[in-house]
């Protein structure tokens, strides 16, 4: 039979029991999570690494002075193979592990499908890895973008091309959300300078296959060919139009400007137009670059790509946000703090937020890719 005693000793260890239980789970708590969906494995599985590669130069840099506000930051990356049905369960399941933010997430038709869940969830989704106006017009009060939209670097584009003399131009897009957002700039830089494009194709983003629309490229014969698309079924695009013999230009859009990309391309990757939404990821003129630069050196890496800046880029904004929200932020208090950034200067790079905008960033270049794999400005 249990005394008192016996029973008091016994509650005391159970006390203990727990008491030492929630001590070991303190450091998860002061944890702040972020979650990323993005096609790990897939067609842009090297442009997504290249840009988390980034983000994580700063997540590091910070964690390493104390995190913000004394809580470090914890990236939790699930794949969705560049799916937008696996994109929507990946983010069901990070909101359900309480991250505080949504981070990061590559495709439009990708970030198309979560948006829903941001209201319902009332989580803020920061730097959505896509320039789709869709995200920017109407304003999402949980979506706060950072890069410029597609429109914008598909109009320049066209313009340049027109500048330089050429005037035969091409459109080859894939045919789903993006696609259908990009060629908009497009046609906008076509009505600017009275043109038209002399061929206007689209492939199937589920099963990209280029052999048919040959023919009708070859028949158009133009002098370039902007390719609207992601990763290596543009790869693929570029390399059919190449193996039918045309010379045209090649053209392409920021999504695509990454080491991995110009690796896929191989030896037709030289003399290619690639547009680029942030500055030359080499000039040490940038501050923002070049404190980049400077990370990427202390772990032993060989400079950024422009996906890495776009990567890193982002995770200065969540974290200024982060910043500005407070210990132990909310969702809800994440989303307030973005909102009332007003410009913030991210070294050398102004970013502005307000309650009636959350475009962020307004910056369009266009690059090429040289002899050494490189892209030049």
């Amino acid at each position: 039979m249990q005394t008192a005693a016996s029973h008091s000793s016994a509650l005391r260890r159970a006390l203990a029991g727990l008491i030492l239980g929630s001590s070991l789970a303190l450091p998860a708590w002061s944890q702040i999570l972020v979650g990323q969906t993005a096609g790990i494995t897939g067609a842009v599985a090297s442009s997504v690494k290249e840009a988390t590669d980034g983000a994580k130069l700063w997540f590091d840099a910070v964690n390493a002075k104390g995190g913000v506000n004394g809580q470090k930051i914890e990236l939790r990356q699930l794949d969705d193979q560049f799916d937008p049905k696996i994109a929507v369960e990946n983010a069901k399941k990070l909101i359900d592990q309480g991250v505080v933010s949504l981070f990061l997430t590559r495709g439009t038709p990708h970030n198309q499908a979560i948006m829903p869940l941001l209201a319902e969830h009332k989580i803020p989704l920061v730097g959505p890895s896509t320039g789709a106006m869709v995200l920017h017009e109407p304003v999402n009060p949980w979506v706060f973008n950072v890069r410029a939209p597609y429109q914008r670097e598909a109009e320049r584009a066209i313009r340049h091309l027109s500048l330089i003399g050429i005037e035969r131009i091409a459109i080859v897009q894939v045919d789903d959300t993006f696609g259908a957002d990009a060629v908009v700039g497009a046609l906008k830089g076509f009505a600017a300078v009275g043109r038209q494009p002399v061929a206007h194709l689209k492939y199937d983003r589920a099963k990209p296959d280029f052999a048919p629309l040959m023919p009708t490229l070859k028949q158009a014969n133009p002098q370039a060919v902007l390719y609207i698309g992601s990763g290596t079924a543009v790869v693929d695009g570029m390399k059919a139009l190449r193996a039918s013999g045309s010379r045209a230009q090649l053209v392409t859009l920021s999504n695509n400007a990454s080491a991995g990309f110009i690796k896929g391309l191989g030896d037709i990757a030289r003399g290619t137009i690639v547009a680029q939404v942030l500055p030359y990821e080499r000039s040490m003129s940038a501050p923002i670059v070049k404190e980049a630069l400077a990370l990427a050196s202390a772990k032993g890496q060989e400079g950024v790509t422009p996906a890495m800046l776009e990567g890193f880029v982002s995770a200065k904004v969540l974290v200024e946000g982060l910043r500005r929200a407070g210990k132990d932020p909310t969702r809800e208090k994440l989303r307030a703090a973005l909102e009332g950034i007003g410009k913030l200067d991210l070294g050398g790079l102004d970013l502005s937020y307000t309650p009636t905008d959350h475009s962020g960033l307004d910056f369009a270049d266009l690059s090429i890719i040289d002899a050494d794999g490189k892209f030049r400005r």
